[in-house]
C-alpha cells in the first residue's frame, strides 16, 4: 500500500487511482498534484477530521471513501467535486450531514456506523441516488422527501431508533433490497413458524480452513463429533460488530426462523459455550460443484450484480434457478421473513441449476397478516426480477414468456407485481 513518503518521492503508477492509510490527520495537499486524473480516492484507516477547501480542485474526482477515519461531519466541500457518484464514511464519528455537501450526482452514499440523529431533507434532491447505506445509527426517522429519489434500489436502515418503517418507503418504484432490523419499532416480535435449534457445545467442534467471509462473519470448514462419530461441517463465527447490512445477533435470528428447506442452507445447530463468548452456526458443508451464480456488485454496476464476459446459461438451468431461488423467497415469505439481500452473489448453484439461497445479514421480519405486508414480499419480487433478468440476458433466445414474467417483477407499480407463489408457478409451466 502506498505510504505518504512514496506519494511524495514519485507519483503513482496508476494516476486514476490512490489508497493511502497512513495515519493522516491532515488532507496532504501533494494529492492535488494528481487533480488533472485523479478518479477514486481512498483515505480509509486513517485520523482525518476535515477537509480543507482545496480539496475542490479534484475535479474529476468519482469515488470517496473515507471509511474509519474521526469526521464529525460530513464535509460541505464535497458538493463542489461536480462528478463525485459514491461517497463512503463508514465507521467515522458523524453526527451531520449538512445540506450543502451532497453532490447532485451521488448514486451510492455509505453512512454506516456513525451518530446520525437525522438526515436533511436535502437528500431527497439527490434524482440518481441508487444506494443509502445507514445502519447502525441513531435515527429516529427519515426525510419523507426520500420519496422523490425514485432510482432508489437499496437501503439499509437496520439497528438504527425508527419507531416505524414509513409506508411511503416499501412504494418506492425501484426499492429491491431493504434491511430494518434491529429498530424498536421491529424488536420483540416472534418469527413466525419457528424451528427449534439445538446447542452446539464448542468442545464438540474443530475448524480447519477458512472457506471464506463476509461483513458479518467467517465460516471454516470443520468437524462435528457426536457419538456416532464425526460429520464434516461449515461453522460459521460472527464477528459480533455492526455490518453494512444490520447486527449479526438479527442475523443468526433470522437464519434460525427460516427453518428447512430444499432451497435454503438450513443450519444444524447454534454454537454454544465459545470461549471468546462469539456466537456462532453450524451448518452442513455444501458440496464442492457449487458456486456462486454472480460476483457482487462492482463500483461502476452500483447495485446490480457482475459476471465474467463468456457466462451462460442453458435455458434447463435458468428455469431451474429461478423455479428455486422463487420457492425459497415463497418459503420465508410465508414465515414473515424479508430476506433483504436476494442476489445471485448470495445464490449458490451447482451445474445442474440446483439453487440454494444463503446470507441473512440483511433478512428482517414482519408480520404476514400486516397491511404492509403485501408490499414487502413484492418489493423483494423485484429483487427477483433483477436476478432473473440476469438470467436471461445471459441465456441464447429465452422465450417471451419467462421475459414478461421478468417484466412482470419489474414494473413500478409495486402492488400490481405478482407474488413468489404466482411466480413459482408460472414457472413450473414451463
Amino acid at each position: 500500500m502506498l505510504n505518504l513518503e512514496m506519494l511524495r518521492s514519485q507519483p503513482p503508477i496508476d494516476n486514476r487511482r490512490l489508497t493511502l492509510a497512513a495515519n493522516l490527520t491532515t488532507f496532504p495537499e501533494e494529492i492535488l498534484d494528481l487533480a488533472d486524473s485523479l478518479e477514486i480516492l481512498d483515505l480509509s484507516h486513517n485520523a482525518l477530521t476535515t477537509l480543507p477547501d482545496s480539496f475542490a480542485r479534484l475535479q474529476n474526482l468519482r469515488i470517496v471513501f473515507f471509511n474509519n477515519n474521526r469526521f464529525e461531519r460530513v464535509p460541505e466541500v464535497l458538493a463542489q467535486c461536480p462528478n463525485l457518484s459514491m461517497i463512503g464514511f463508514k465507521a467515522n464519528r458523524i453526527a451531520t450531514v449538512p445540506a450543502e455537501a451532497l453532490p447532485p450526482k451521488t448514486r451510492w452514499l455509505i453512512l454506516t456506523d456513525n451518530r446520525l440523529r437525522s438526515l436533511p431533507e436535502a437528500i431527497g434532491h439527490l434524482p440518481h441516488l441508487q444506494k443509502l447505506m445507514l445502519a447502525g445509527n441513531r435515527l429516529h426517522a427519515l426525510p419523507e422527501t426520500l420519496t422523490n429519489c425514485q432510482n432508489l434500489e437499496l437501503i439499509r436502515i437496520a439497528a438504527n431508533q425508527l419507531d416505524q418503517l414509513p409506508p411511503w418507503l416499501v412504494r418506492l418504484p425501484r426499492l429491491s433490497w431493504l434491511a430494518y432490523a434491529g429498530n424498536p419499532f421491529c424488536r420483540g416480535g416472534t418469527p413466525v413458524h419457528p424451528d427449534p435449534l439445538p446447542t452446539i457445545p464448542w468442545r464438540d467442534l474443530s475448524l480447519e480452513e477458512v472457506l471464506g467471509q463476509g461483513a458479518s462473519g467467517v465460516i471454516s470448514r470443520g468437524l462435528w463429533r457426536q457419538p456416532q462419530g464425526q460429520q464434516p461441517v461449515a461453522v460459521k463465527l460472527f464477528k459480533g460488530a455492526i455490518t453494512s447490512d444490520g447486527l449479526p445477533e438479527d442475523e443468526l435470528r433470522a437464519c434460525i426462523a427460516a427453518g428447512t428447506h430444499p432451497h435454503l442452507i438450513a443450519p444444524l445447530g447454534q454454537v454454544a459455550q465459545h470461549p471468546d463468548h462469539k456466537q456462532g452456526l453450524v451448518l452442513p458443508l455444501v458440496p464442492p460443484s457449487y458456486r456462486v451464480l454472480g460476483g457482487p456488485p462492482s463500483l461502476e454496476s452500483c447495485t446490480r450484480d457482475t459476471y465474467p464476459d463468456d457466462t451462460e446459461f442453458s435455458l434447463t438451468a435458468t428455469l431451474t434457478i429461478a423455479r428455486g431461488v422463487a420457492a425459497a423467497a415463497a418459503h420465508l415469505h410465508d414465515r414473515g421473513i424479508l430476506h433483504g439481500d436476494l442476489y445471485p452473489h448470495n445464490t449458490l448453484v451447482n451445474p445442474a441449476g440446483e439453487a440454494r439461497l444463503s446470507d441473512f445479514g440483511a433478512a428482517s421480519f414482519y408480520d404476514p397478516a400486516s397491511a404492509h405486508a403485501p408490499a414487502l414480499e413484492r418489493l423483494e419480487v423485484r429483487a427477483f426480477g433483477c436476478l432473473l433478468e440476469d438470467l436471461c440476458d445471459r441465456t441464447p433466445a429465452p422465450p417471451a414468456t419467462l421475459r414478461q414474467i421478468q417484466a412482470a417483477c419489474l414494473q413500478p407499480d409495486v402492488l400490481a407485481r405478482p407474488s413468489f407463489k404466482d411466480i413459482l408457478a408460472a414457472l413450473r409451466a414451463f
